[in-house]
């Protein structure tokens, strides 16, 4: 076996796009890992080898002049957009026999038109609207959840399957299994990559995001997205001694578990350590309910999304979609609009206190991974995000309960993606240092 599946996008990608490395040739070596891997990590929902190769061989064909910035790197695709030439299941039983639909999502004819290799379909939680888990595993020990709702797209890049992959987050479930698997995860600001054929679960909240084992990969995938200059010129110039920096607990702090108070305490002895000086910073009083708030979007919003299922095939719905969409019909009309128009009130809120930062940490998880599948994890760290439209990625690094993988976020306001990615990597270069010490 090739050391190819150990390397990142950015490592290959010139090669790729010179000619001197083979798209098959690297497919061939990643194809290796996974068939090796899958039986225990569970992390594809579709991979069929001629379809990779297939595409792969097309690609070799491209001349040299007309690759694009994605160029034969292998990608993951969680299994609720549309693939043209893979079957699309999102994980129910509903539609567990059907055929390909030949269309694309428009994430993933973004993908293609970049010259990426759409290698397979992650598994999801059903409709990527649960928190019951799926088949998938954390590769850093199979007994644990690798989180949800985006599962399979976080284990396939931990586990060395793919160096990237697409996930989605209505609460958490880009940040969270991105956390508990040890990798990279960016929730893009909201709107930034397109929904069209996606299967939707809250319009107000739903956004597709992105996942690799290294902040430059992160980079190179988000710059396709919005078509920015990669790469992004300041990302690993780390911010001043003198930058701003707070540590932000939130309103759920009471749900940490050791792990993460562990690690709080750790990354914020790290960052004194090597000069800076970071505070505490707590929200005004109202932003403790936008848990509450961003349940009332969910359940609202849902009634959309699952009625015609729900009519037709209810038994076949898993019971926590079913809790949320039946509570989705006892929210008033007075309500519904409380909840609206308070996060939309509060979104410039945010990103006033939040320009008066360089660098916002915040929680990613509770703690590491809960043992079991069954569950995948809180997504209350993360919730308040979604719904504010912000951007925010998980910074590996750090271990929590039982010496599993734990990150934490970083957030900043509305569409300062690129501010908070050169955040991430102060912060991991702090992480780094303290590491090697």
């Amino acid at each position: 076996m090739s050391s190819f599946h150990t390397a990142t996008a950015n490592d290959l990608a010139s090669g790729l796009r010179s000619g001197a490395l083979s798209t098959e040739a690297y497919a061939k070596s990643l194809l290796e890992v996974a068939e090796k891997r899958e039986s225990e990590v569970h992390a594809w929902a579709y991979l069929n080898a001629d379809v990779v190769l297939s595409q792969a061989r097309v690609l070799d064909q491209i001349p040299v002049h007309k690759r694009g910035p994605l160029h034969g790197l292998p990608i993951g695709i969680k299994d609720v957009l549309l693939t043209q030439d893979m079957p699309t299941r999102f994980n129910s039983p509903i539609f567990s026999n059907s055929p390909t639909i030949p269309l694309d999502a428009t994430t993933v004819k973004v993908l293609r038109a970049a010259g990426a290799l759409i290698f397979g379909k992650t598994h999801t939680t059903q409709f990527a609207s649960t928190t019951t888990g799926g088949p998938c595993a954390n590769p850093h020990n199979t007994a644990h959840t690798p989180g949800g709702s985006s599962s399979g797209s976080a284990a396939a890049v931990a586990d060395l399957h793919v160096p990237l992959a697409i996930g989605t987050q209505t609460g958490g479930s880009i940040v969270r299994p991105a956390s508990f698997c040890g990798i990279w995860g960016l929730k893009p600001t909201w709107g930034t990559a397109s929904t069209e054929g996606m299967s939707r679960y809250s319009t107000t909240c739903d956004t597709v995001g992105y996942f690799a084992r290294c902040i430059d990969d992160i980079d190179l995938i988000a710059s396709v997205y919005t078509q920015r200059p990669f790469p992004s010129p300041q990302l690993h110039e780390p911010m001043p001694r003198t930058a701003r920096v707070a540590m932000l607990k939130t309103h759920v702090w009471t749900k940490a578990g050791p792990g993460l108070k562990s690690a709080w305490e750790a990354a914020r002895s790290l960052l004194v350590e090597q000069g800076y000086r970071p505070v505490d910073l707590e929200l005004p009083a109202e932003f403790a309910r936008m848990t509450e708030w961003h349940s009332n979007l969910m359940a609202h919003e849902s009634r959309a999304m699952f009625l015609g299922h729900a009519m037709t095939d209810r038994d076949q719905l898993d019971k926590v979609i079913l809790n949320i969409f039946d509570r989705g019909a006892t929210l008033t009309p007075e309500r519904i609009r409380e909840t609206y128009d308070s996060v939309a009130r509060l979104r410039p809120v945010w990103d006033e206190i939040a320009q008066g930062y360089d660098l916002i940490i915040t929680p990613s998880t509770t703690d590491s991974a809960p043992e079991g599948l069954g569950w995948t994890g809180d997504a209350c760290f993360n919730a308040m995000w979604s719904a504010l439209h912000v951007p925010t990625v998980n910074v590996p690094g750090l271990k929590g309960t039982g010496g599993l993988p734990l990150g934490l976020t970083v957030v900043g306001p509305r569409w300062s993606d690129e501010h908070v990615l050169r955040g991430g990597a102060t912060l991991d270069q702090v992480l780094r240092k303290g590491r090697a010490a």
